[in-house]
């Protein structure tokens, strides 16, 4: 995604059941040193492949985040809500938000068609 505009600037599928960072390891996208990368807690290994990234701190029982932590967690977090929508108005074509029943050798290709459409809604 673009900073901050919205525009999906590139998509990645894969096999069966996948998470999202494993898709970015395996895609070879690499990202410059000095773009800051926004991401939530699922990602817990990208600070080892990328130095400039920003990701909430997780709480547990033991220790409670202070008021600080919050409010850092919280601009992280106002930062990542364009890219919760851009995934949301990805959803809205029903075919990305349920179960994918057509043939898989041509799910990318439509992925890549529904990404144009939302980019050109924009």
């Amino acid at each position: 995604m673009q900073a901050g505009s919205g525009r999906i600037l590139s998509v990645r599928t894969g096999k069966g059941r996948r998470h999202d960072f494993h898709l970015l390891k395996t895609s070879g996208v690499r990202v410059h040193p000095r773009v800051q990368i926004a991401c939530d807690t699922g990602y817990q290994g990208l600070q080892k492949l990328h130095t400039n990234c920003l990701k909430p701190v997780k709480a547990n029982k033991k220790r409670p985040l202070s008021k600080e932590q919050k409010a850092a967690n919280r601009a992280i977090n106002s930062r990542r809500v364009v890219v919760e929508h851009a995934i949301r108005r990805l959803k809205i074509f029903r075919i990305l938000g349920e179960r994918y029943r057509n043939r898989r050798r041509r799910f990318g290709l439509r992925l890549n068609l529904i990404a144009a459409l939302t980019n050109l809604e924009l």
